[in-house]
């Protein structure tokens, strides 16, 4: 359990994360994750990286429970900074960064997934933000780097989830497989990038990073700032109790009655 690094073949790492039952990382999770690719982007022998996820699913996001149990704001700013450090992490490693997806892909997956380089997803793939229904905001940042604008709109106010053969139509999946056939896709992919010279592929990587029209740092820290103030304004806590199931008109409702009531006694 937790994340650890392996290296299958000469020139590729793999970065895998594992926090049963559903991939759910606490804070210290996502700093794991953030170090190892780190880690793995900067030895001079690793020309790529492939980040994969054991168990039922590549990523649930963020441990809620761990929030929910911890009193005041401490997990809740551990999480924020954790997933920025790990989304960077990715974005900012010095090889690609092929991300290798199964099962679902929510919440923290779209950040680590959209800062990807390339990704190979299986069949049974799904991807989407059910941040609207957990008392949080973010990863807009990432999931507009997957699907055209509208449509990332469309997906994060409903918190509907694509497939991957979705995304394969819009380019932002390289490639579909069966789930038994995706560590050996992603490797096989890797294996390419990985026969490029060590030093060339690195050179590539800054130049991409660099000419990207979006600064991602400073995009998803932005979103960040509206998650926590969700929190402090008691909004979070009231949506993740029910997560998002309660409908938030009723003290509205409540307000026109109200409002009613006033106008006839006056």
């Amino acid at each position: 359990m937790g994340v650890s690094t392996s290296a299958p073949e000469e020139g590729i790492a793999v970065v895998t994360v594992d926090f049963p039952p559903v991939n759910a990382l606490p804070v210290q999770g996502w700093y794991d994750l953030a170090g190892a690719v780190r880690a793995a982007g900067a030895d001079p022998k690793v020309r790529c990286v492939v980040l994969a996820a054991g168990g039922r699913g590549f990523n649930a996001g963020v441990d809620i429970k761990e929030i929910q149990r911890t009193t005041g704001h401490d997990a809740l700013l551990g999480a924020n900074r954790g997933c920025y450090e790990a989304f960077a992490a990715v974005y900012d490693c010095e090889v690609p960064v092929v991300a290798a997806v199964h099962g679902f892909c929510l919440g923290g997956g779209i950040g680590l997934v959209g800062n990807a380089d390339v990704v190979v997803a299986s069949d049974d793939a799904t991807f989407g933000l059910p941040e609207l229904d957990r008392g949080a905001l973010g990863a807009a940042t990432h999931l507009s780097r997957l699907v055209p604008q509208h449509l990332m709109r469309a997906l994060y106010y409903t918190s509907r989830t694509v497939t991957a053969q979705e995304l394969h139509g819009h380019g932002s999946v390289w490639q579909v497989v069966t789930r038994e056939g995706l560590r050996e896709a992603a490797l096989e992919l890797a294996r390419e990038i990985a026969a490029k010279d060590g030093q060339l592929i690195r050179l590539a990587k800054a130049a991409i990073n660099g000419i990207d029209p979006v600064d991602v740092h400073r995009s998803y820290r932005f979103e960040q700032g509206f998650t926590f103030e969700v929190n402090l304004s008691g909004v979070a806590d009231r949506v993740r109790d029910t997560f998002g199931t309660e409908p938030a008109g009723k003290p509205d409702e409540t307000s026109r009655q109200s409002g009613t009531d006033e106008e006839e006694q006056s």
